[in-house]
């Protein structure tokens, strides 16, 4: 256990804290351990105070401009990268950090990183996501900014003192690709919390007049696969005549308005709800009431190496998973769940058919993930490697 002046500086850009599951879990875990804990984060639905102290961390916020194409992404990054930089410059006068934690999105933090080196500083990067395979795959295409994007990621394990990954695939990044030492380079993977996880009675009100319900939990955007889900249900509606589904899309991003015209257009808006962003409660509600739960996330090179969070909060509710056949998603489902051929949507419907046609297969498969949960992956087994990532940072004499 570290002793209370230990500070460390927590930065994030994709979503504000707490919202963002993994790094609110990895502050609380630092606080319970000792640690003096801030975080810079954006504002967001529900959290728009520039300061405050919640479980004793505290947060600094600062407003965040969210962009849409490659030119956008620069003036968003930049902005944020200002505010990133003003915000931990205030929390290095109230606390002398020893520690600055980026949470990639972007692989522009680094720069934060090697500004405070000059003042003993050591820097661990959390690699949430592999950023030049990410714009390859909400692009469609490499070139200039790619390569940026392949610098800026080099630049950034350069700059770390020890690297987190968030499984297998994206420790071999870090090893090759980054060039970390083995021993510099750890897995904490995003794992459900269960003492925080409130399962509770399902709430037939949800399925909106419907015998089953199929619901989907996670961001919205063009890497993630919501317009083959819908392909999927509409030939689980249309085409296989099943009038006695409703499926739940829950959460936000910038694919939305693309998707909700979607619906419309494939007329199947009567069996589909877009709740938008929800508190945790009422996403309980849903994944608690839901009889299959469903991660499109279609094969690419970034989405195959990636370990998808809402597949681990599906398990850790014991609801029945289907996904296609990625390689990081096999690792974390095992047999806890139904693959479709890669980016095949019939297939995927077909898979989504077999277990709304039985509740024996729901029931065995929602029971394997509970127990995977249960047994290893979850927060509790996590947070050691969190806690070793941090003396490893520590103790560092370079």
């Amino acid at each position: 256990m570290k002793p209370s002046i230990t500070a460390v500086c927590i930065v994030v850009e994709n979503l504000t804290v707490p919202t963002d599951r993994r790094v609110w879990q990895m502050a609380r875990t630092l606080a319970e351990a000792g640690y003096r804990v801030s975080v810079v984060c954006p504002t967001g639905p529900g959290f728009e105070k520039r300061y405050e102290v919640r479980e004793g961390i505290e947060i600094y916020r600062h407003r965040l401009w969210e962009a849409s194409g490659p030119f956008g992404y620069i003036i968003e990054y930049c902005w944020a990268l200002a505010a990133e930089f003003r915000l931990a410059l205030r929390a290095y006068r109230r606390t002398r950090f020893r520690i600055i934690h980026a949470a990639n999105p972007p692989d522009t933090i680094f720069l934060i990183g090697l500004f405070f080196r000059l003042f003993g500083v050591r820097f661990i990067f959390d690699h949430h996501d592999l950023n030049p395979e990410l714009f390859e795959a909400k692009f469609g295409k490499r070139g200039i900014f790619y390569r940026l994007l392949c610098l800026a990621e080099r630049l950034t394990y350069r700059t770390a003192t020890v690297s987190i990954a968030t499984n297998e695939s994206y420790r071999e990044v870090a090893l090759t690709r980054g060039g970390m030492r083995p021993e510099r380079a750890f897995i904490v993977r995003s794992c459900p919390d269960l003492n925080r996880v409130r399962i509770g009675p399902p709430k037939p009100e949800l399925k909106n007049g419907k015998r089953l319900l199929v619901a989907y939990v996670g961001v919205m955007g063009p890497q993630d696969g919501l317009d083959l889900l819908l392909e999927s249900i509409h030939c689980i509606v249309r085409r296989a005549g099943r009038d006695d589904v409703a499926f739940a899309l829950i959460g936000a991003g910038t694919d939305l308005p693309r998707l909700k015209a979607l619906v419309a257009e494939k007329r199947i808006d009567s069996v589909v709800t877009f709740t938008g962003r929800i508190p945790d409660a009422e996403m309980w509600n849903y994944l608690s009431t839901a009889d299959v739960c469903v991660a499109p996330d279609p094969k690419n090179p970034m989405n195959d190496k990636s370990t998808m969070n809402k597949i681990l909060e599906y398990m850790a509710f014991g609801r029945p998973v289907v996904l296609y056949d990625l390689t990081e998603g096999r690792r974390s489902a095992g047999d806890a769940a139904l693959y479709a051929r890669p980016n095949d949507p019939e297939d995927f419907a077909r898979q989504v058919i077999a277990l709304l046609d039985s509740e024996e297969l729901r029931r065995t498969l929602g029971t394997r993930g509970r127990k995977r949960i249960e047994e290893s992956l979850n927060w509790e087994t996590e947070k050691r490697e969190l806690l070793k990532a941090y003396n490893m940072a520590l103790s560092d004499q370079r």
